[in-house]
């Protein structure tokens, strides 16, 4: 991705504000999932075929992991650390939502779509966040 296609995804030439952007859409996208598998885990278990107990669980991790990542975002400048935490948060997420597919959960075809979908999801905010930072690191050097 070129520098111009990047700021013009962010919206801003600021590498700040974009890497503040990137985590706080990541935030609300995963906290609004989780709070969605805690409100509905019953429907939604069935729609996807898979227990409500895992959607309980996913949804109590999500909505924490989307509380610490809004709280990241509101940081003016989130510490490179913690960033890449979420980095390789978000691509282990990624890596094991495959896993899951591939080797245990047996879920409706619904709930395989949305698991790849979510997976791509997320993987696509921990590239647009290695990048924001990478950027960010580029023009303090």
């Amino acid at each position: 991705m070129s520098a111009t296609q990047f700021t013009a995804l962010a919206r801003t030439g600021d590498p700040h504000t974009a890497l503040r952007r990137f985590l706080a859409l990541d935030a609300v996208v995963t906290g609004a999932n989780g709070l969605a598998y805690l409100a509905a885990s019953g429907p939604l278990g069935r729609f996807f075929g898979v227990g409500p107990d895992l959607l309980l669980a996913l949804g109590t991790v999500l909505a924490v992991y989307g509380v610490a990542v809004g709280l990241l975002a509101a940081r003016a400048r989130p510490a490179a650390l913690p960033v890449r935490a979420v980095v390789e948060i978000n691509l282990a997420w990624t890596v094991l939502s495959f896993l899951a597919l591939a080797l245990w959960l047996e879920p409706s075809t619904a709930g395989a779509v949305w698991t790849v979908l979510q997976a791509v999801v997320v993987a696509g905010f921990a590239a647009l966040q290695h990048l924001a930072l990478k950027a960010r690191q580029d023009i303090s050097e």
